[in-house]
């Protein structure tokens, strides 16, 4: 049986071309290694910002959630709000009635009555005396 033999290259038999042919595998062999290394920084990378998207998201929910509880607590407290201007006004009127009276009493009766002045609880709010009983709250929020 007759075997084919390779034609013998330049490169095969002189010595010259095979340091060039082992500096050409090196190359390749780190070639593919820096390949391989650029590849996993890639996965890496990729994963890590797939992780900061679900965290983001996460956080995201997290914040819209908050902001609709605090929306609905606001809109609870402008209704509340409502409701204690409307009764301060009420009140203010009802004050003034009665201050009214007390001023024909005097003006009848003659004598000197003390009627109070009473401030406008709308204009300037936080110039209004402090109440000597605490004011309680039913709030359930």
């Amino acid at each position: 049986m007759a075997t084919v033999q390779k034609p013998a290259s330049s490169s095969d038999s002189d010595p010259r071309y095979a340091n060039i042919d082992e500096k050409k595998r090196k190359r390749m062999l780190s070639n593919r290694e820096s390949a391989r290394r650029s590849r996993m920084k890639k996965q890496k990378l990729l994963e890590d910002l797939v992780n900061e998207v679900s965290a983001l998201q996460k956080n995201n929910t997290q914040i819209c959630e908050k902001i609709k509880f605090t929306t609905q607590r606001f809109v609870k407290m402008e209704a509340s709000n409502s409701v204690l201007r409307a009764q301060v006004i009420e009140l203010t009127e009802s004050l003034q009635s009665l201050n009214s009276m007390l001023q024909m009493v005097e003006d009848v009766s003659g004598y000197d009555v003390d009627i109070p002045e009473i401030p406008d609880p709308l204009m300037k709010p936080w110039q209004l005396p402090c109440a000597t009983q605490p004011i309680c709250s039913t709030f359930d929020g």
